[in-house]
Order: structure tokens, then sequence, then C-alpha cells
């Protein structure tokens, strides 16, 4: 039999999980996508006083192209991550490449319906990511790979001379780079 310490425990944790999940995801930098949670308890934090220069090296394909790519969202929770420890948009500057698989994430409508059947649910992302700052660039050397063209792409992507020199460029500039 479980003594009133025990169920008072067992009641005071499942009322903790219960009040955590009931939080209402927040869009602190990069509106309605990437939705993040404050977490009372931490006490590591981004530092709100810094300038974060992070670079996003993301290969990885969608697992579902019927759906807004984890990674490509991820990029919007890094970024309403910082927001919610105090970091200012002007302070967070963010560049994403994609490469490889990734690169099939910013098609244009058009060339995704094609290939998936489907418009590209990723695009509403790169959209507020680049209203909120972010810089959108893919690899001149894996669309010639893939037998793609610039008019391929959603309009807002820059084109990078690579994926390689891209990184290598903007990790000499002091930009830390993650890997998606």
């Amino acid at each position: 039999m479980l003594s009133s310490k025990s169920i008072l425990f067992a009641a005071a944790v499942l009322l903790l999980t219960f009040t955590a999940q009931a939080q209402t995801p927040q869009f602190p930098i990069v509106k309605g996508f990437g939705g993040i949670y404050e977490i009372p308890d931490a006490t590591e934090r981004p530092d709100g006083t810094l300038e974060y220069k992070i670079l996003v090296d993301l290969t990885s394909p969608s697992e579902d192209p019927k759906q807004i790519s984890r990674f490509v969202d991820n990029v919007a929770r890094l970024m309403n991550l910082h927001g919610l420890a105090g970091v200012t948009k002007d302070r967070i500057k963010v560049k994403v490449v994609l490469h490889g698989g990734g690169i099939f994430s910013v098609l244009n409508d058009e060339n995704y319906k094609k290939r998936y059947e489907v418009d590209n649910p990723n695009l509403a992302v790169f959209a507020a990511l680049e209203e909120a700052g972010a810089e959108i660039l893919v690899c001149g050397q894996s669309l010639i790979a893939r037998n793609l063209k610039t008019a391929d792409l959603w309009p807002g992507v820059t084109i990078a001379h690579s994926a390689l020199t891209t990184i290598t460029t903007y990790s000499m500039k002091g930009y830390t780079v993650l890997k998606f």
C-alpha cells in the first residue's frame, strides 16, 4: 500500500507534467513556426547580451515530404529558443546552407509537386525565416548534380558557389556551424 507521502509526490509530479504539457508554444522571432516552451527551471540559457552567428548545414531530406521538414522547422526553433532567452532579432545572425538531400526542401511549388504530388510545405517556414532575418542559401554544386536550375527553387534563396566553401568561409568569420 502506498503512503500518503508517495501519493502526494506522485500527484505533484503528475501536476507538473500536465502543466508543462499545457503550455502554449511561443514564437518570439520566427512567427508561426518552430514553437518552443519556457523552461522555468533551466539555469543554462543563451546569453541575451551576446551576438550569435550561426550557420546551419542542412543536408537531411524530409522524412515525410508531405509535411514540414523537422530539420527546416528546427532552424525556426533554434532562432525562437534564443529569442525566448532574450537574444533580440538583430543579435542572431543565421545562415542556412542546403545541399545533399536537403536541397529538395527549397524547391518551388511547381517542382516540388512534380516530385512529391503536393505543394511544398516548407516554403512558408522559409518565408518566415527570411522575415526573421535568416539567409537561405543553396549549394550551386548540388543544383548541378541534381539537374536543377535556379528557376526550380523558391525565389527567396541565394545560390552559393558550394556548401563546402560557404561553410569554410563562414566558420572563418566566426559562425558556429550546426549540422541538421
